[in-house]
C-alpha cells in the first residue's frame, strides 16, 4: 500500500525552483515557444511595463524626476520608478559618472534581473560631456551596455520620454526569449 503524504501534491509548487523545473519540462511550453503570437504578446508586456530604478547622478537627475511628475506623467506609460535594483529592469543613467562611482554603478547593474536595459541620459552620460579629465568616465558604455542615448544638456523630460519609447520600440523586435538566447538559468 502506498503511504503517501496527501499534501505532497500541493506543497508541489512551493518554491520557484519547483516552477521553473515544471515550465522548463512542459512539452506545452516548447511548442508555443515558437509561436509569432506568443513572442508579440511576450515583448508588449515587457515592454509596457518598465520599471526604471531611481538613480540620478547629477543634474539631469531632476529632468528624470520632472518626467516622473504630474506633467508628463510616465505612469500613463506603464514606467513606474523603483527604488531598488532587484524590482528594476531598467537603469537611467541621468548625469555625469565619475570613476569614484563607476563600480557602483556596475554592482547596481549586476543587481538587477534580466533582462535589464541601460539608458544614458545627457551628454555626460553619453560621452562624458564637458568634463574631458582624469576623474570621469567618457561614456556610460565603458562600465555598462547602453540601449539608448539620449542627447542634451541636461535633455528636457520629454526627451527621457521619447528615450523611453525608443527603449519600447527595441524591446518589441528582440526575442522574447531572450534568457534562453544569452544562455541565462533561473
Amino acid at each position: 500500500m502506498d503511504e503517501r503524504n496527501p499534501l505532497e501534491e500541493s506543497l508541489l509548487f512551493t518554491t520557484l525552483e519547483s516552477i521553473a523545473d515544471v515550465i522548463r519540462n512542459n512539452p506545452l511550453v516548447k511548442t508555443v515557444k515558437h509561436n509569432a503570437v506568443v513572442g508579440d504578446v511576450v515583448n508588449w508586456g515587457r515592454s509596457s511595463a518598465l520599471w526604471p530604478m531611481t538613480f540620478g547622478l547629477a543634474c539631469c537627475a531632476i529632468e528624470m524626476i520632472a518626467a516622473g511628475c504630474s506633467r508628463y506623467d510616465t505612469d500613463r506609460l506603464g514606467i513606474v520608478f523603483r527604488p531598488s535594483p532587484r524590482q528594476s529592469d531598467v537603469m537611467v543613467v541621468a548625469g555625469t559618472m565619475t570613476k569614484k562611482i563607476a563600480p557602483a554603478v556596475k554592482k547596481l547593474y549586476d543587481q538587477m534581473p534580466e533582462p535589464r536595459w541601460v539608458i544614458a541620459q545627457g551628454g555626460c552620460a553619453s560621452a562624458g560631456g564637458p568634463y574631458n579629465t582624469y576623474a570621469v568616465v567618457q561614456g556610460t558604455d565603458l562600465v555598462v551596455p547602453v540601449d539608448v542615448y539620449i542627447p542634451g544638456c541636461p535633455p528636457r523630460p520629454d526627451a527621457l520620454l521619447f528615450g523611453f519609447l525608443q527603449l519600447m520600440e527595441k524591446i518589441k523586435k528582440e526575442n522574447p526569449f531572450i534568457l534562453e538566447e544569452r544562455k541565462i538559468s533561473l
